[in-house]
């Protein structure tokens, strides 16, 4: 069976709360402020494995998470040096015999901005969140993506905008999410940013 390939994209600079926050829940090695990361998913979620074994014979780059279901397989590498990223990126792309542009394009599949967020809905979020604490009175944001990959640059560039708070991100499965928390303008700021990233990402269509 080919490999499917949904996510594959590259950050340049990994920000301190979207590096703190894969270190959080990475069974890896944690990646660093700074670091250039790779994230990759594929189908059906076994051939991650073959991935990762190339990854780490071809290059000095340090695996951060690796998720194995059945039907998703997911790979997060790292490297301070951008080269090694890029040269991880080139191999696998050589070896399974696929370009940037065979991947899924990013979809958007929902935006809500949530502003004056109640002391009580706080609670909820923050009772599930891995990142950082949203208070009473700030705007919360979900951003809703397929595939499930992509939230880990939509959460990344949304950083790199504005002074938000990074309260969650799940970048495997079916869907991703981010969650993000602060004020009104930094949190327009944060959304604006992350669309765009997203919009720019080229590959093949996504249909609904």
């Amino acid at each position: 069976m080919a490999i499917d390939v949904r996510t594959f994209t590259y950050i340049d600079i990994l920000q301190p709360q979207t590096a703190a926050f894969i270190g959080t829940i990475s069974r890896g090695y944690m990646p660093l402020e700074g670091q250039a990361s790779l994230y990759m998913e594929v189908s059906p979620g076994m051939d991650v494995n073959r991935v990762t074994d190339l990854v780490l014979k071809t290059t000095s780059c340090t695996p951060g998470m690796q998720v194995v279901e059945r039907r998703y397989g997911v790979l997060e590498v790292h490297h301070e040096d951008q080269g090694q990223v890029r040269a991880a990126g080139d191999a696998i792309q050589m070896v399974l015999g696929f370009k940037e542009s065979d991947r899924l394009k990013p979809r958007i599949v929902s935006a809500e901005a949530i502003t004056g967020i109640a002391g009580y809905q706080t609670q909820l979020v923050n009772r599930m969140r891995h990142g950082n604490f949203i208070h009473e009175g700030q705007t919360l944001y979900v951003l809703e993506t397929h595939p499930a990959g992509y939230a880990v640059l939509a959460a990344n560039e949304a950083e790199k905008a504005a002074d938000i708070e990074i309260l969650e991100f799940r970048a495997f499965g079916a869907f991703g999410r981010v969650y993000l928390g602060g004020g009104e303008e930094e949190i327009a700021l944060a959304a604006e940013a992350a669309i765009a990233a997203l919009d720019a990402i080229d590959g093949r269509e996504n249909p609904a």
